[in-house]
């Protein structure tokens, strides 16, 4: 399906209006750091209009630490990394969910809420691992390692859940392997997730060769060059990173984790080794702090924009659908994720 790139909305009812500026000064209040006051009236009638159109369809956005600031903290009703909007997903009771994020995580909204109504903005955000991986691969390493566990992670399309016994994110990949109590697991698609678990769990990992276009840019020699560049700064990396890349951070976590992180220790100075958008909407809840910003962005969430999110609620599209077999199936794999899981059990 072709993304409409035009809204209802015509460029009268998007003008910056002062009614406009009045009902998104809090907003802009809360992004002022990372936002340049000279965007804030583009920005700022999309925005307005769009918190509009919830309130009128009861509609909900959730909204990944991936996206830019402006759709993060100004649109979002909920936010968080894979395993939080999981989560938030079997709680709403909104009519029509948007995912501001990738095509996995709208899938799987549509998953854990087969009647609602679930909306991409764009259907060409996708996602290097999810396209990593096929149904056929999984089963083809179903049959190479007979009765070992699939554990997936959840940036894979629904198909590819559909054929694992329990998935996992980046925040509790090591709370669901040891959970299993199993000594050997297969564990898709990202290898370097899965070799940075396997430094963590005593059960055998076996893996695939799956990466994240952002993560795996990032190089050793990076990380020492920020260093060398700003001296006591502190490193802070996701696990889909190389294992060598992992070995000269300060603290490895999903992003939910950093952000726990930075809340707790408060570095004065620090660099979140992600994808680049993280950095501004962390940084707009902690101003005071010093982020050193290496800017890999992501091509895929990069895709889903305040334009492509108000059309998606003005038109009720791009609307999300999974073969109801396909997605009773993968439905187990992602609850048994949220409510716990082991082999004869």
């Amino acid at each position: 399906m072709n993304v409409v790139n035009t809204t209802h909305s015509t460029a009268k009812d998007l003008r910056f209006t002062s009614e406009v500026e009045r009902n998104t000064a809090h907003l802009y209040d809360k992004v002022k750091h990372v936002i340049p006051e000279v965007e804030w009236p583009v920005f700022a009638p999309i925005i307005d209009r769009i918190n509009k159109l919830k309130v009128q369809k009861n509609a909900v956005i959730l909204g990944h630490n991936y996206m830019t600031p402006e759709i993060f903290h100004c649109v979002s009703d909920i936010t968080g990394d894979s395993l939080a909007l999981a989560r938030s997903a079997t709680k709403t009771e909104a009519d029509i969910i948007v995912m501001a994020g990738v095509h996995f995580m709208a899938e799987t909204a549509k998953i854990l809420n087969p009647s609602k109504k679930v909306l991409i903005p764009n259907s060409g955000a996708g996602c290097s691992l999810a396209e990593s991986i096929t149904a056929e691969d999984v089963r083809k390493l179903k049959a190479q390692y007979p009765g070992v566990p699939v554990v997936t992670y959840v940036n894979t399309s629904a198909e590819v859940k559909a054929e694992s016994d329990i998935c996992c994110t980046s925040g509790n990949a090591v709370e669901i392997i040891e959970g299993l109590k199993v000594p050997r697991v297969i564990m898709l698609p990202d290898e370097y997730l899965a070799l940075n678990t396997a430094k963590k769990v005593k059960t055998e990992i076996i893996t695939w060769k799956g990466r994240c276009v952002v993560h795996e840019m990032f190089t050793p020699s990076d990380i020492r060059g920020m260093r060398e560049n700003n001296p006591g700064v502190v490193v802070l990396a996701h696990p889909e990173c190389s294992p060598e890349v992992v070995a000269e951070a300060d603290y490895t976590g999903s992003t939910a984790g950093m952000i726990d992180y930075v809340a707790k220790h408060r570095p004065v100075k620090v660099v979140l080794v992600t994808e680049c958008s993280m950095s501004d909407n962390v940084a707009a809840e902690y101003p005071d702090l010093d982020f050193v910003r290496p800017c890999n962005l992501c091509p895929f969430m990069k895709r889903i924009e305040l334009s492509n999110i108000l059309n998606a609620l003005e038109k009720e599209e791009i609307e999300v659908h999974i073969d109801p077999a396909i997605a009773v199936r993968a439905r187990v794999s992602v609850e048994r994720m949220l409510t716990g899981w082991s082999p004869g059990t």
